[in-house]
């Protein structure tokens, strides 16, 4: 059964419980909460996720839940678990949503060291993966999520995960949080995605979730092979720049974008290595999601021709 098919009284019981499973990618999760707004909005945005069976051995149990104590009626508060573990200070309890997407990446960038994570959007179309690798505030989600509105498969929005065996991107497809003036932005751009509710005056500014394409949810055991790096960068009333990067200078600002190549070692650097080797590497300057776009898709036609 999809997550979506599941009536709402049974969703509530079972996250009460903590009888919820389902895969994000390569990563299996248990979910708990007693939070009907949340649950609502997860069910909605991962819809065409299966429920996995009740006894699922699962990477990462978690729990989404009201604060209990005199925080339960006086602003009342979220608190994010990780077996049973508390990593952040309690948000805002109308700030659930966000407060899991952001639980989740720490928990899967503390751990998932099997493979090497890049701070990286990426999206695939006709069996080529392009790489947006990014530091925040460089537009990287804006951009990704530009590209899903003109019909490019979303692997994930913060997350590179590649895996060292034969150098292809695992999908990750999550919610990718549009900040600010970016929510109206994407909006006008792609009208026909699907968008969450608003969560304002978060820590992280105003917030309006793009949900993962049905799509991309049916695909998210399929790994993709890259063949184009781009570094974006969106400056407000620019015009459009494409600057080819050496492959060293690429490895450099990879190596900067990972969140754990340092503890990679050795497998870490050849796999880097190889993603250069194997991939034409781009700079690219923006004030426009339309030039954006158009030159992604150029430099792809160029890179198959």
């Amino acid at each position: 059964m999809k997550l979506g098919e599941l009536p709402e009284d049974e969703l509530r019981a079972r996250l009460r419980a903590q009888h919820l499973s389902v895969a994000s990618g390569p990563f299996l999760l248990r979910l708990r909460s007693n939070i009907p707004s949340f649950a609502a909005t997860w069910q909605q945005c991962y819809a065409e996720l299966e429920i996995l069976p009740d006894d699922t051995v699962c990477h990462f149990r978690v729990a989404v839940e009201r604060q209990q104590g005199v925080r339960r009626w006086y602003r009342p508060q979220v608190v994010f678990r990780v077996e049973e573990l508390t990593p952040f200070d309690p948000y805002p309890l109308d700030q659930a949503f966000p407060m899991f997407e952001w639980g989740l990446n720490w928990c899967i960038a503390m751990s998932a060291h099997d493979y090497l994570m890049l701070h990286s959007a990426v999206v695939e179309r006709d069996g080529c993966a392009v790489v947006l690798p990014a530091q925040p505030g460089s537009g990287k989600s804006t951009l990704c999520a530009a590209l899903v509105g003109r019909g490019w498969r979303l692997l994930s929005d913060e997350f590179g995960i590649l895996r060292h065996a034969d150098g292809c991107f695992l999908p990750l497809p999550r919610a990718a949080p549009l900040k600010n003036a970016s929510i109206p932005l994407l909006r006008d751009f792609a009208p026909h995605l699907g968008f969450g509710p608003r969560f304002d005056k978060t820590r992280k500014g105003d917030v309006v979730h793009m949900f993962p394409p049905s799509e991309s949810l049916q695909r998210q055991a399929e790994a993709a092979r890259p063949q184009l790096i781009v570094f974006p960068r969106y400056e407000a009333g620019a015009a459009l720049q494409v600057q080819q990067q050496a492959p060293e200078v690429a490895m450099t600002r990879l190596v900067n974008n990972s969140f754990n190549y340092r503890v990679s070692g050795a497998q870490g650097f050849r796999s880097l290595c190889r993603l250069v080797r194997e991939c034409a590497s781009y700079q690219l300057t923006n004030g426009s999601l339309d030039d954006a776009v158009a030159a992604i898709e150029r430099l792809v036609q160029e890179r198959r021709s």
